[in-house]
This record gives structure tokens, C-alpha cells and sequence, in this order.
């Protein structure tokens, strides 16, 4: 009997609800960015992004050197967008996350 019961107690802790469905999946779509390139992090964790009055892109890590060169300079650039809603731990929205890659350079002003 006390077997039957420490099975019954651990079969609602296998995470069903924690699955993934599919349904958060984020969307892309390729955008137009015009914006100024900037450098955040720090030395182990370094991320690029371009920012403007509307929004900020980050770059993803396997194109950051085509931005590289272009800090502090306004870029105007073509990829496609990533949306993600952050969420902490407890559920709660932490915003949302803009991510760019297969970028392509439009004009460097």
C-alpha cells in the first residue's frame, strides 16, 4: 500500500504542463532596421544591437562580426526578426526580445 502511494504522489511531477506544444514558438519575419550599432555585456558574455528611438535588435553571435567595425555609427540593415516574450521564473513577463540574423548591410552612415 505504501508503495501504491509514493507512485500515486510521483506521477503528477513528471512536468506535463511543462512541455513544450509548440505554441510559443517564436515568429520571423524580415524587417528593415535603421539604427545606431552598440556594444553591451560584458567581456565574457559581449552582445551587439542596434537601437533606435522604437526599439532594440540584438544580433545573433554567428553575425556579430559583420557589425563588428560599425559601433557607435548609424547602420541601416535588412534580416529577419525574431520576437520572443521573456518570462521570469515565477511566470511573470520580463518584456520582450528582438533578435536579428541573415543580416544584410543597406548603407553605414
Amino acid at each position: 500500500m505504501t508503495l501504491f502511494l509514493c507512485l500515486a504522489a510521483s506521477l503528477s511531477a513528471f512536468g506535463a504542463k511543462e512541455k513544450d506544444s509548440g505554441k510559443d514558438a517564436p515568429a520571423v519575419t524580415v524587417i528593415q532596421v535603421t539604427g545606431i550599432v552598440r556594444l553591451v555585456g560584458n567581456a565574457n558574455f559581449p552582445e551587439l544591437l542596434i537601437e533606435n528611438s522604437q526599439a532594440s535588435w540584438y544580433i545573433v553571435k554567428d553575425e556579430m562580426n559583420k557589425l563588428y567595425d560599425l559601433q557607435h555609427r548609424t547602420v541601416t540593415v535588412e534580416g529577419e526578426e525574431t520576437v520572443r516574450e521573456l518570462k521570469f521564473g515565477n511566470g511573470l513577463p520580463a518584456g520582450t526580445r528582438r533578435d536579428l540574423k541573415n543580416i544584410k548591410i543597406i548603407s553605414v552612415d
